[in-house]
């Protein structure tokens, strides 16, 4: 070492010193080291582990603080030094965030302890866990307090995620949770829904006081729950109004399939695994319910009966609205819709002049046009179409309100000669130089003249028809 002048020690020195802080930084080592280290000191303390599991063991009902626990650890700043975890979009489509892996640990702190949070899937239904590992020198002096401080940011953070609901679908035969979920973004009101405004105002008071009815309910001793029949063709608006009204009470959707349900009590613990302010919708019950109905299920008449008002139902149903939804009752059991289990009929009917007033604002914008006169004239004598008959015209022609209402009036002639000739007809019915042109490139037709060439096309595109319809005898005709 007497070789080396006293400078070049110094310099060798500094260069090995950057190059090791260098080395420490650059590949992760110091942060793994202030992760691990910890964990070395922790194999000196007993530790006591406590699980919160998806489900209650007893009762399979689905556990509150799981859903807890799950919405506080994934606001944890510490989540980001987690080995694994999962980007996903939030509710707003534009926003990303992480969820934990399975099998993973986060670390927390709270009052000056230290608590690992672990994430467990067990195969193969992949039911999820959360063990909490806690020294037994700090369980008595902050779990109370933990557990509520808990309770406190998840239920912030579910207040402030209220806007956003879930529509909710039952998954076929397997074990683990049974439902899938989806955010549920529909724009269906009661202001754009084509129906009476009396009839309307009724609904939306008879929800109104179902919300505020709460002691009232209990001092009855019945379940917090209400029931609704939607029945009508199909078409006539009964899906956008389950919506609407799951978007006036705010409250989740519970899609019912019941051709994907193994039996009764399948259905009875998909009730149970449902939430508070929940839509329960289940529709076309009638096709479900007829003798001879090709739709297989193997849930029986009295299993539905039981889902409306039995004793699960009345446990587990508080907060709740059902809605079954059908084309026609006359052939269901009118012990099936009696008073208790269903407890509100509406009927959803073909559109009448006031509905269509109501999808021209909405799709058309448009309050006043002189040809409503010709249009109320067709209804008064008859004619009918379905709601989603006369919007997807009203959306094919949005660009000419004039056109978009002479589309309709044609169709609406057409009726009374049967739904197969309407498309001709339209061309054919069409006619006078009072049409609105649509801009070069927009939507719907400019011209009559295109539009009878576009259903031209669509009889070319259909030769089997065409051949059926000439093939059929003058009576047919």
């Amino acid at each position: 070492m007497s070789g080396y002048s006293p400078m070049f020690l110094v310099i060798l020195s500094v260069v090995v010193g950057f190059t090791i802080r260098w080395f420490l930084f650059k590949t992760g080592l110091i942060h793994t080291i202030r992760i691990r280290f910890p964990r070395v000191v922790d194999w000196f303390h007993v530790y006591q582990f406590l699980k919160v599991p998806e489900f209650n063991e007893t009762n399979m009902q689905r556990n509150n603080l799981h859903r807890k626990v799950s919405l506080y650890l994934h606001s944890l700043p510490s989540i980001e030094d987690a080995d694994y975890t999962n980007l996903i979009t939030a509710n707003d489509q534009s926003d990303i965030v992480l969820r934990l892996d399975p099998n993973q640990t986060i670390e927390d702190r709270f009052l000056g302890a230290r608590l690992y949070w672990f994430n467990q899937k067990t195969e193969p239904n992949r039911i999820s866990s959360f063990v909490l590992q806690i020294r037994k020198t700090d369980k008595r002096r902050i779990l109370r307090q933990y557990l509520r401080h808990i309770d406190t940011i998840a239920d912030e953070m579910n207040n402030q995620s209220k806007r956003h609901l879930r529509l909710f679908m039952n998954a076929g035969a397997g074990g683990g949770t049974r439902w899938r979920s989806v955010p549920f973004n529909h724009p269906a009101t009661f202001e754009t829904m084509a129906m009476e405004k009396d009839l309307k105002n009724k609904i939306k008071s008879d929800l109104e006081s179902f919300l505020k009815a709460k002691q009232y309910y209990r001092k009855l001793g019945r379940a917090w729950k209400r029931s609704y029949l939607l029945y009508g063709a199909s078409g006539t608006g009964k899906s956008s109004f389950v919506a609407a009204m799951a978007n006036f009470l705010r409250y989740d959707v519970y899609d019912v399939d019941l051709s994907k349900i193994r039996g009764d009590s399948d259905l009875k613990f998909l009730l149970t695994e449902t939430t508070a302010k929940s839509v329960i919708l289940v529709e076309d019950l009638d096709r479900f319910m007829e003798p001879e109905s090709e739709t297989a299920t193997a849930v029986t008449a009295s299993g539905i009966q039981s889902f409306m008002d039995g004793i699960v139902s009345a446990c587990c149903g508080e907060e709740r609205v059902m809605v079954f939804t059908m084309n026609s009752k006359e052939c269901v059991d009118p012990n099936l819709l009696r008073p208790g289990r269903v407890d509100v009929h509406i009927h959803f009917p073909v559109c009448d002049f006031s509905a269509f007033k109501t999808l021209a604002s909405s799709y058309l914008g448009v309050r006043e046009h002189k040809l409503f006169a010709q249009v109320e004239d067709i209804f008064r004598h008859g004619a009918t179409l379905s709601p989603a008959e006369i919007s997807e015209l009203m959306i094919a022609n949005r660009n000419s309100p004039s056109r978009a209402i002479k589309s309709v009036i044609g169709a609406l002639q057409s009726d009374g000669e049967g739904r197969r000739s309407y498309a001709d007809s339209i061309g054919r019915r069409i006619e006078g130089d009072d049409v609105d042109e649509a801009p070069c490139g927009g939507d719907g037709f400019s011209t009559v003249k295109d539009l009878r060439k576009f259903y031209g096309f669509f009889k070319l595109r259909n030769p089997r028809r065409t051949s059926q319809q000439s093939n059929s005898s003058p009576h047919d005709r």
